[in-house]
């Protein structure tokens, strides 16, 4: 509280009214201008969007550390909105909505790099195959090589005819099957 004391005798008596309706003024101006700050409620809303933009985006896996500076700062707005606080309760609220994109920006980024992560390893895994078939096509182009410079027929690649199912396998009528041919037994050399 202030104090002040003006000499009764040397001063008049309007001068000492103009300086305390002065000094009223300014006080209640002060006061004023604290209860006309309204409340965050934009602020509040967006960061609390943003929070929920960053969790979607998979923050919690890549960027947990921001997502929880984000969300400590808009549990600070919340306890500064309670608190009627409203000027503290819209910075912090701003802080935690930057945090709040930091953190999205970092799931993103992180959520990028394990995308292309997987791609190589598919192409890693792709590449293999071909140099392994590869591999293989020239073993046989070497093999058919060799084989024909050993004056050997090159082998076809064989492979093996399915079996007949049991429904086909039946005995022969007698009579319908392989006819044998009477011997004869000429040996006049023909």
């Amino acid at each position: 509280m202030v104090h002040i004391f003006f000499p009764s005798e040397g001063r008049p008596h309007g001068v000492r009214r103009a300086v305390s309706t002065l000094i009223l003024a300014v006080v209640l101006a002060t006061l004023g201008g604290c209860a006309s700050v309204p409340p965050p409620d934009g602020a509040m809303n967006q960061a609390q969007t943003q929070l929920r933009a960053a969790r979607d985006a998979g923050a919690a896996d890549y960027a947990p550390v921001d997502l929880d500076f984000a969300q400590n700062k808009f549990q600070q707005a919340q306890a500064a909105m309670a608190s009627r606080k409203y000027e503290d309760a819209a910075a912090l609220a701003e802080e935690a909505q930057a945090d709040a994109e930091l953190a999205r920006a970092k799931a993103r980024l992180g959520a990028a790099r394990a995308q292309i992560q997987n791609k190589s390893q598919a192409n890693r895994d792709l590449r293999e195959q071909i140099d392994q078939a590869l591999a293989s096509h020239e073993a046989q182009q070497q093999q058919q090589q060799q084989q024909s410079q050993d004056g050997l027929p090159a082998q076809q690649p064989t492979t093996d005819m399915p079996a007949p199912s049991s429904s086909m396998l039946q005995p022969v009528p007698q009579g319908e099957g392989f006819q044998t041919l009477p011997q004869t037994n000429d040996q006049g050399g023909h």
